[in-house]
């Protein structure tokens, strides 16, 4: 089965990280995973999208499929404007609501869900830096895709030991704050 997936934001804010661990996560689990990222020629401050797709077959183009992807997380608003148009219809969007405001059209279109990932990170991580983690247990706790310990362990590795137990505090706080917005105990 394919997954499609796609992380939108601002160059700087860690989307391209989030997607590798989980394509990376994907692949340890004897699957296939690739991300594929777009961005401006500014990068730090331009808009940014990174497609990530997820199979249990070989993947044989890296790209989304427009129209056909079922899950998008957001933390910037020229990024999701930009890009919210490869999300199907009824697709989940995530959205920080600090910095994105989908319009009452999308919000009809689309299953939309406001989580503060960035407040998150900086005020109750202490790092802003972990939004990318708390972004990631976010997506894993919505798509359940990839095993959530994969993708945990994937991301320990991946980041600095020196920020590692910041990571796995932004990584519980991600999932705990997804099974809120999902109305989930």
């Amino acid at each position: 089965m394919m997954h499609q997936l796609r992380f939108t934001g601002v160059g700087g804010q860690g989307v391209l990280l989030a997607g590798e661990i989980l394509a990376e996560a994907q692949i340890k689990d004897n699957g296939y995973g690739v991300k594929a990222a777009t961005y401006t020629s500014q990068v730090r401050g331009g808009p940014t999208k990174v497609d990530i797709l997820l199979s249990d077959e070989e993947i044989l183009y890296p790209y989304a499929n427009e129209g056909e992807i079922e899950f998008m997380l957001s933390t910037a608003q020229v990024s999701y404007d930009s890009f919210k148009s490869g999300v199907k219809e009824g697709g989940v969007i995530v959205v920080e609501p600090n910095l994105v405001k989908p319009s009452e059209e999308d919000k009809k279109k689309f299953q939309i869900y406001e989580i503060p990932i960035i407040t998150i990170a900086k005020e109750e991580v202490g790092n802003v830096v972990t939004q990318s983690v708390v972004a990631l247990a976010i997506t894993t706790a919505f798509t359940q895709c990839v095993d959530r310990d994969l993708v945990f362990q994937t991301m320990i590795e991946k980041v600095p030991a020196k920020v590692q137990e910041a990571n796995k505090k932004a990584f519980e706080l991600g999932e705990k704050y997804a099974k809120l917005a999902k109305g989930e105990q």
